[in-house]
């Protein structure tokens, strides 16, 4: 069965087909051959540097070659320009949506370049979606501006409600909330980026990546994260921050303020690209994390903590794989650093007491008698599970997916891996869940959950769940103690 959330994550690459490539003085003769020799249904005119300047498809030869112009007529008296392009990167839904808001059965593909490198045609794309995405796909793809934005973000709600209705596994769901989240991401910047420019203050001065941190790297969103976002920016000489920073200091409040407008509020603690600490170069990333490795206060921990799941949005990702490289390595060849991450990693104990009782708030007047299943239920896994795969060199950032290469490498047998795996499942959809419904009453939308909401089946699970976390956080405490001492 296909599942209903995948052709949300499929790049327009992935259903590209080969085109064929002629210059404006090739002739209409010429140019419908090459259709037939290549079974393309476009050929795509060309002009400098491979940059297309007009298409010719098979209904511009029945409707307006065919009887009436001469065969030997260049066609670029005929073709069709300019022409609507669709970069290679683009997500497939957005180009879906595009097509059929303009009604064109073929867009021609570009690489970064923007050179030619194949073409999209309509009914490859339908085909890998069905009717029942279709209304999905249009609900998000709004125009590119606050309002569209908003309403995309509002209608993320009824789309996880549906899916979960759909029984479509939850992690699956998160992973789609995280994709539309992350793309709203780069369209803002897209937009912030042309004001900048419309105000006056010009184009980016260096090249940069925007990233995203915490749930948002890990592909794990739930309903309205709040902001954890940073700028990763090219190495400039020293005597240029002042001009360089000038630019990015408005350019970042900007897109923060946007992005709360939008709906994903601003954060508590600032890490966000307006702060100076989650903005530098490369070069300034690496040395930092080589400063936070090496000074192993609680700061400087818990700020590794925020950084080390992360995931470009936007930009250079050469930038973003350069410095998941660099932690990579900083983290294989220094483990009494990870033992000190997992030491403080232990103030965030499990929400489970003697005799198997849950514990829940009692000095929060607001959350009296509840649970947070994300401080108390899936942070602790995530948490351990994240320090293991540092320490083997993993590059993988999604919990389950680490969960998979620990079993793959024989760290995890397939009892724990079923324990664990089946413990995140299950905490996540009582997370999403209590979100929607809480959503949809108008009340908060937290992580926090009463016990009595739950079957007495979804305890039970959630018992042996908290279970299986403390023990494999006992494994993982005794592991980085008995490879230090």
């Amino acid at each position: 069965m296909k599942s209903q959330t995948a052709l949300f994550s499929k790049l327009v690459k992935g259903s590209m087909r080969p085109v064929p490539l002629k210059i404006p003085e090739t002739t209409c003769r010429e140019a419908v051959m090459a259709m037939r020799d290549s079974e393309s249904s476009a050929v795509v005119i060309i002009g400098a540097n491979n940059h297309p300047a007009g298409i010719i498809t098979e209904q511009d030869v029945a409707r307006r070659l065919a009887f009436d112009l001469e065969p030997d007529m260049p066609v670029s008296k005929v073709m069709t320009s300019p022409v609507q392009t669709i970069a290679e990167k683009e997500f497939l839904f957005h180009a879906i949506a595009v097509m059929r808001r303009n009604n064109i059965r073929h867009m021609p593909v570009l690489d970064r370049g923007g050179s030619v490198t194949g073409l999209l045609r309509l009914k490859d794309a339908l085909f890998s979606s069905d009717e029942s995405l279709m209304k999905q796909i249009d609900i998000l793809t709004k125009v590119d501006d606050v309002d569209g934005f908003i309403e995309i973000k509002q209608a993320q709600v009824d789309l996880a409600a549906q899916l979960m209705a759909d029984n479509v596994p939850v992690p699956e769901i998160l992973a789609l909330l995280t994709q539309i989240n992350n793309d709203i991401y780069h369209r803002v910047t897209d937009c912030t980026i042309m004001d900048m420019e419309q105000s006056g203050k010009g184009p980016p001065p260096v090249d940069f990546s925007v990233i995203v941190m915490g749930s948002g790297g890990r592909g794990e969103n739930f309903i309205f994260p709040d902001q954890d976002n940073g700028l990763i920016l090219e190495d400039y000489p020293d005597d240029q921050h002042n001009e360089i920073d000038a630019w990015f200091i408005p350019f970042s409040e900007s897109l923060t303020n946007t992005m709360d407008r939008i709906g994903f509020p601003l954060c508590n603690g600032h890490v966000m690209a307006t702060n100076p600490l989650w903005r530098k170069t490369r070069s300034q990333w690496a040395a930092q994390v080589d400063q936070w490795s090496r000074r192993r206060n609680t700061t400087a921990l818990r700020l590794c903590d925020i950084l080390f799941d992360f995931r470009a949005v936007w930009g250079e990702n050469d930038f973003a794989d350069e410095l998941r490289r660099h932690i990579t390595e900083v983290c294989r060849s220094n483990k009494s650093f990870l033992r000190d991450m997992e030491a403080e990693d232990q103030d965030n104990g499990i929400a489970l007491g003697f005799f198997d009782r849950f514990i829940t708030a009692k000095d929060d007047d607001e959350h009296k008698g509840m649970m947070n299943l994300k401080q108390s239920g899936s942070l602790p896994l995530i948490e351990a599970v994240r320090l293991v795969s540092l320490r083997e060199g993993h590059e993988v950032l999604s919990t389950l997916g680490r969960i998979d290469c620990l079993l793959e490498q024989g760290n995890l047998d397939l009892d724990e891996h079923d324990y664990l795996s089946g413990s995140y499942n299950h905490i996540v959809e009582l997370i999403l869940r209590q979100q929607i419904q809480s959503f949809k009453a108008g009340g908060e939308v937290s992580y926090y959950i009463y016990p009595d909401s739950m079957t007495t089946r979804e305890k039970d699970v959630l018992i042996d769940s908290f279970k299986a976390i403390r023990r494999y956080r006992d494994r993982v405490r005794s592991e980085f103690s008995g490879d230090i001492f």
